[in-house]
């Protein structure tokens, strides 16, 4: 199989569809801890300031990362070599090369999927890719055809 090299973009309309899930939760949550901080119940209190700070930092780098693409880890180029071999050029500038136990992981909707594996140092490296991050809809479609076959 040839390399087939596939520049990602930003997700901004998943973007959005992300803050309209963390915001509200993330709000929530914290409003509740401060409703059982001040109510009496630290207890409580504590669980929901976890929770809220937990789907915080959860939220911040599913949107900085996979959506966006603005931290340093964040893979900008993905090449596919083969369906044991992916390479993955990230925001920092650095090429980390997949080449060890590559495992795909599609979802149930179609609308991303997972990579993991490991690089040639030995250390197991995982990325998610949304629909939202490729050029158009035959990228997405010929990336999924080629881990599906």
């Amino acid at each position: 199989m040839a390399e087939k090299s596939f520049n990602l973009v930003r997700d901004i309309r998943g973007m959005y569809w992300d803050l309209l899930l963390y915001v509200p939760t993330v709000t929530a949550l914290l409003s509740m801890a401060a409703k059982f901080w001040f109510g009496g119940d630290a207890n409580l209190a504590y669980l929901l300031l976890f929770l809220g700070s937990f789907f915080l930092l959860a939220g911040a780098n599913r949107i900085l990362k996979t959506r966006l693409m603005m931290l340093p880890s964040a893979p900008v180029v993905l090449k596919v070599k083969g369906r044991d071999s992916v390479s993955l050029v990230l925001r920092n500038g650095k090429e980390l090369e997949l080449v060890g136990e590559l495992k795909f992981y599609p979802d149930y909707a179609g609308r991303s999927f997972g990579l993991t594996g490991m690089d040639k140092s030995g250390r197991r490296s995982q990325f998610v890719f949304h629909k939202g991050q490729f050029p158009g809809e035959q990228d997405f479609q010929a990336i999924l055809k080629v881990f599906r076959d």
